[in-house]
């Protein structure tokens, strides 16, 4: 298999700890490429160092939604776009809305999005979103602005969101939720997610992929989320292993 991790974090500590163990292990279950995700100014940083550092490592750059109160727009809009174009950042995010656990004001939060998305639209790099129970709003402010592509990372949603986000022309981001939940629904939207929009992810070091769960995630557990989705879908291993990566060689532009 030739498989990608479209969105782990190795910045994070309990993985950077170890990356020369862990990239090699990932190397191993077939997985060749990852995308090194930004979640705010700092680790945004972190992660562009990480990609510079190693040939099979990509970066975003980009504030969440948990830590949209700190992102003070004049400063940090000058130092986001300057993010934006260091070498092997390849898109802009993880940004959006999560009205799942408010960490931060919703208002704070809409600013946050807006600001990042006004930065990065003249870059050109493709959006990872960020969407938690703020689907209407979510798409209210991305309908305000053109030529907005990307993927919603994580989607656990239904028909009814991935039918919205696919007429926006955004790509799916599947992880290992789709391996242990217990919602039909949401396994019922992963089956009908267009091959040539699906992508493969991890969000190391959370969400650890049945038969893994009790271990901290790690990208070459994005191998166990392929399985069982080729098997959830009628597709082979291999059939969506190549199509998940073409996705992500395309939408990313990684080289």
């Amino acid at each position: 298999m030739d498989l990608t991790d479209t969105h782990c974090h190795l910045q994070f500590d309990k993985l950077s700890a170890d990356l020369d163990g862990m990239l090699e292990r990932a190397q191993k279950t077939g997985v060749n490429r990852l995308i090194c995700v930004g979640t705010s100014l700092k680790d945004s940083l972190r992660a562009a160092e990480i990609a510079r550092q190693y040939k099979s490592v990509w970066a975003s750059a980009g504030v969440h939604p948990h830590e949209a109160s700190k992102f003070q727009a004049d400063f940090a809009k000058k130092e986001f776009a300057s993010l934006l174009s260091q070498p092997k950042v390849v898109a802009a995010g993880e940004i959006g809305l999560d009205f799942y656990k408010d960490y931060a004001p919703r208002l704070d939060q809409e600013k946050a999005l807006r600001a990042q998305i006004e930065a990065a639209l003249p870059s050109g790099l493709p959006f990872i979103f960020h969407v938690r129970d703020a689907w209407f709003d979510f798409w209210r402010i991305f309908d305000e602005y053109d030529s907005l592509g990307g993927v919603v990372h994580s989607f656990s949603s239904g028909i009814k969101q991935l039918n919205a986000a696919l007429e926006r022309g955004l790509y799916i981001g599947l992880n290992g939720i789709m391996t242990f939940t217990k919602d039909a629904a949401q396994l019922e939207a992963a089956k009908q997610v267009p091959l040539d929009r699906l992508l493969l992810e991890t969000d190391a070091p959370f969400l650890t992929p049945e038969p893994h769960r009790g271990q901290i995630c790690e990208p070459k557990h994005v191998a166990a989320t392929a399985e069982f989705l080729a098997g959830l879908r009628g597709e082979s291993t291999g059939e969506l292993s190549k199509a998940t990566t073409d996705n992500a060689v395309r939408l990313f532009s990684l080289e």
